[in-house]
């Protein structure tokens, strides 16, 4: 999804052409139509692309999908009182009693998530 008031975006939609990509342009006249699709790229890059050599394409799609599958089970969002949108089954927490924590690396390491150990 790109705008489309952008320079050089022939020659940019036919390397994507090439690719097999179909290039989506936004609405005439809607500004803010790929807001959420920018939103989410920005974070993608930052939390992790920014943070990682990507070698060949089989290694991106690899942390990328890992990367959304973190996203949507286990990364807290401020705008869902900091809970996924799609959680597991919660793990009751019983007051008074030391809870072992586990850690579990994603991403070839670059995040890492928290559980209750049993």
């Amino acid at each position: 999804m790109r705008d489309r008031g952008s320079q050089f975006t022939d020659a940019f939609d036919e390397i994507f052409r090439t690719e097999g990509i179909i290039v989506v342009k936004t609405p005439v006249r809607t500004p803010v139509a790929n807001a959420f699709v920018e939103r989410w790229i920005g974070t993608l890059r930052r939390e992790l692309l920014d943070r990682t050599l990507i070698w060949n394409r089989m290694q991106l799609e690899r942390i990328v999908v890992d990367y959304i599958d973190h996203y949507n089970e286990k990364r807290p969002h401020r705008s869902l009182d900091q809970r996924p949108p799609c959680p597991g089954a919660p793990t009751p927490i019983r007051p008074n009693v030391q809870v072992q924590v586990a850690r579990s690396s994603r991403c070839d390491g670059l995040i890492y998530e928290y559980r209750n150990a049993a």
